[in-house]
């Protein structure tokens, strides 16, 4: 991987699987009763969020805190952004604490680039959201779901046929996956009525529909996105009604997937909307195992940038003796400790001299 993570465009097909493989590891962490790694003990990770989050920001506080990172949370409300403090001083303080790495939410697009590229720090940065633009990180942890159930570890997307539903035109998450499942083989369909694409759509690596029912039936995954009222300034279209009536998900359309296909949502969900409560509780739902493969996939991402080119994490046999995924780092059945001093073991040493 390269230095910084800010488009789903940085990833070759290489640089993907690396991640996905190196998550399935980091997964095998939540099943255990100490959930941490010494990885990246000694490191600074910055969580530095303009704009809410939840899901988000607790998930790359997790992946830094279970890999013993320190953790710093920079939230522009209460701080001197408030003030009329610019992007560029506010990094200047960051580097002058010793962040290792930034993960940035922000309301313009292009903030995390400006960011890595301004000779301004020299930590890792990682994109958690920028305008309009992307989301490179959701982008991973929706591929890691699909390939789980679509495709099995180790793989690619190679031939799945991904329909991605909805706002389109103000969804960082559509840009990213298109990019990113292109590139893992996937062909991508977006659906959304005209005026929820973004101009210049036609140039994207994808397929448009504006019949939702025309491509259920040839669907592995179906990805909803959320309608995000907060972005529009017009009426993009009639009534929330006839929103739903159109390009909604329900149990009549959810009866038309293929039986193996399964439904996604980046989340927060607008249940009623664009998907009701009875597809949304559903057991081919994956948003649940979207949120917990977020922090896997993270922990993956913050390692590959800054656990440096030696493995940080002694290997492991699985405990059906398979073998590990030989790209991704193998992770330890319990974590590496430091043997405390104490009277013990210093009267041990003592009598060991002798």
């Amino acid at each position: 991987m390269k230095r910084h993570l800010i488009s789903a465009a940085d990833l070759t097909r290489d640089d993907a699987i690396l991640v996905l493989d190196t998550a399935e590891e980091m997964a095998r962490v939540a099943d255990r009763p100490i959930k941490k790694l010494p990885t990246l003990r000694g490191r600074t990770v910055v969580n530095l969020f303009f704009e809410d989050s939840t899901r988000t920001r607790i998930s790359f506080e997790a992946a830094a805190k279970r890999l013993s990172a320190d953790v710093i949370n920079f939230s522009a409300k209460g701080s001197s952004v408030s003030k009329g403090e610019s992007l560029k001083d506010t990094a200047l303080t960051l580097e002058a604490m010793g962040a290792d790495a930034v993960v940035i939410r922000h309301h313009f697009s292009g903030a995390p680039h400006r960011l890595a590229t301004s000779g301004w720090i020299n930590a890792s940065v990682v994109n958690a959201g920028d305008g309009t633009h992307e989301h490179p990180t959701q982008a991973l942890l929706d591929a890691l779901t699909m390939r789980r159930h679509l495709s099995g570890v180790g793989r690619d997307l190679e031939g799945r046929r991904i329909t991605i539903v909805g706002d389109v035109l103000h969804s960082r998450v559509a840009r990213s996956n298109v990019l990113l499942l292109t590139t893992l083989g996937a062909e991508v369909t977006l659906v959304a009525p005209p005026t929820l694409l973004p101009i210049g759509v036609e140039t994207w690596p994808c397929r448009v529909s504006y019949d939702l029912d025309a491509v259920l039936a040839t669907s592995d995954a179906v990805m909803m996105l959320r309608v995000q009222r907060e972005r529009m300034n017009a009426a993009f279209f009639p009534t929330e009604r006839e929103y739903a009536r159109r390009y909604g998900l329900d149990g009549l359309r959810m009866a038309a997937l293929p039986e193996h296909a399964i439904v996604m949502h980046p989340g927060p969900m607008n249940r009623g909307m664009e998907i009701t409560a009875e597809v949304a509780d559903s057991p081919r739902c994956t948003a649940v195992e979207q949120v917990a493969n977020g922090v896997s996939t993270r922990m993956a991402v913050l390692y590959l940038l800054l656990g440096g080119s030696e493995p940080a994490i002694a290997p492991a046999a699985r405990p059906d003796n398979t073998p590990a995924a030989p790209a991704a780092p193998a992770v330890p059945d319990t974590p590496t400790a430091v043997e405390p001093a104490g009277p013990d073991t210093e009267a041990a040493r003592t009598e060991e001299n002798k």
